[in-house]
């Protein structure tokens, strides 16, 4: 639609900054949504300006107004009630499928609730990557604050492909690379790419995988450990209308 590409254009040529300083960093939606609801003398006077603007036909001002109030409390069963309703009227009118869809997904949404969370990624994906892709997927998992000032090396063997491999953490940061050891590493781990890549994807615990012998830690195991304990797990099917 027009509303949709001049917005692109302008975002792909100016960037998403318009110019006004005001926008430059304002409230996330929570709290400013607690601070509208404030300014407008609590939940039920914002709802009735809201409905008064319904029975006008100014969806579009009841649907930015709730938002407010859904985002400050997503638990207001007349505020969801309303906002779903606006949007379903915006939907209605809509000549652009994609927004049509989005509006009446978002009505749909706050009528029954999001769709179920669940962990993101294809696990069996996570355990055929080659040994690169495997750890660059520990970096960008990986718990920066969590980990403190840690600074180690681990050596790691891969017996099924004949592979070393140096992983590093410092700096909050993960690094590596291929046919080096470091003799002063805090630990050795001597595995399969399969009984790491298991351990990495959450499939098997590290204390499973080494009482199974799978893998096997010369040094101090609470290196790695310390790595697989802060690998944190992307969430799937999250909210788009509320918090």
């Amino acid at each position: 639609s027009l509303i949709h590409n001049v917005k692109a254009v302008y975002q792909r040529y100016l960037s998403w900054y318009d110019g006004n300083p005001c926008h430059l960093h304002p409230h996330p939606p929570v709290e400013a949504g607690q601070r509208y609801v404030d300014l407008a003398g609590g939940p039920d006077a914002l709802l009735a300006k809201a409905r008064a603007a319904f029975d006008a036909g100014d969806y579009r001002w009841v649907a930015e107004l709730v938002n407010h109030l859904v985002f400050a409390d997503p638990t207001n069963t007349a505020a969801r009630a309303l906002q779903a309703d606006a949007l379903e009227q915006l939907g209605y009118q809509s000549e652009s499928s994609t927004f049509r869809n989005a509006y009446l997904y978002g009505a749909q949404e706050l009528r029954h609730g999001g769709p179920p969370r669940h962990k993101a990624g294809n696990r069996g994906l996570v355990r055929a990557l080659p040994i690169d892709q495997l750890l660059a997927t520990v970096g960008m998992r990986l718990n920066s604050d969590a980990v403190g000032g840690a600074d180690f090396t681990i050596n790691l063997t891969f017996t099924d492909i004949e592979e070393d491999w140096l992983l590093g953490l410092s700096h909050r940061a993960i690094r590596y690379r291929k046919d080096r050891r470091d003799d002063a590493a805090a630990a050795t781990v001597t595995s399969t790419r399969e009984a790491l890549s298991a351990v990495i994807a959450a499939d098997v615990t590290l204390d499973d995988a080494l009482a199974a012998g799978d893998l096997t830690i010369d040094g101090d195991a609470g290196a790695l450990r310390l790595i697989i304990d802060n690998l944190d797990v992307f969430v799937g099917g999250f909210p788009i209308i509320e918090p």
